[in-house]
Formats: structure tokens, sequence, C-alpha cells
């Protein structure tokens, strides 16, 4: 099963806060907008999501199809063979993914402590 790129979503109270503690910690902006309310931060290969009004708790997130570059990769599992591949072993989701599509889609669901978990395809 693979995932792709994986990163924390943090649900925060003010990005610009957010933004400058981070940088602290050696966290560069890679991708997202202020005007948009989210930042995407870098360090190496760690990647933390910074979203401002955009989800109610903080949520682990798997990118299908890219790398941790936000390259595509090559060859990858699209999110509709992910969620089918853990419908069979009884997981119970959020947020589904239309089976019938193709391309960008995404679902969610919750570990047994009950933190979210988002796989959302960008291809």
């Amino acid at each position: 099963m693979q995932l792709g790129a994986f990163s924390i979503s943090l649900a925060v109270k003010d990005l610009q806060a957010s933004r400058a503690f981070y940088e602290k910690f050696g966290f560069t902006q890679f991708g997202g907008d202020e005007k948009y309310n989210y930042l995407i931060m870098k360090n190496g290969d760690h990647l933390i999501g910074l979203f401002q009004g955009m989800f109610e708790k903080n949520l682990l997130t798997f990118n299908p199809g890219w790398d941790n570059d936000a390259q595509p990769l090559g060859e990858f599992t699209d999110v509709r063979e992910l969620q089918r591949q853990l419908k069979a072993q009884g997981v119970s989701f959020t947020q589904e993914a239309d089976e019938n599509g193709s391309g960008p889609a995404s679902f969610a669901c919750e570990d047994p402590d009950g933190n979210p978990i988002l796989v959302d395809q960008h291809r």
C-alpha cells in the first residue's frame, strides 16, 4: 500500500504566529498562501501544513501520487484503490472518495483514538 507523501496538518489559531514559531525550528515555506489561510512548511523531509479556520482538529495527511517534494511519483496506488483495500479490512470512513471517479479525490477516517486521517490525492 503506497500512501505517498506524509505530513501533519495543524489547525492553527493564528497563521502568522504559527509560521514564526515553526521557522524557529528551521521550517521554511514550501507551499500554500497566507491569503488562503494555509501554508505548507518544510524542513528536510518533514512537512507541516498550517491551516487557519479549515479544520476542527489536527490531522495526519497522506498524498498518493506525490513524494515529499510534491513531485509526481511514476507509479502510485490510486486513492480509490486504497479506500477499497481499507474497506475490505473493516475501516470505517467519515468521508469517502467516489469509487467510480478518476483523478483527484480524497477520503477521511479516524484511528481508534479519534485522530483524523486524510488521504488526499491531487493527481
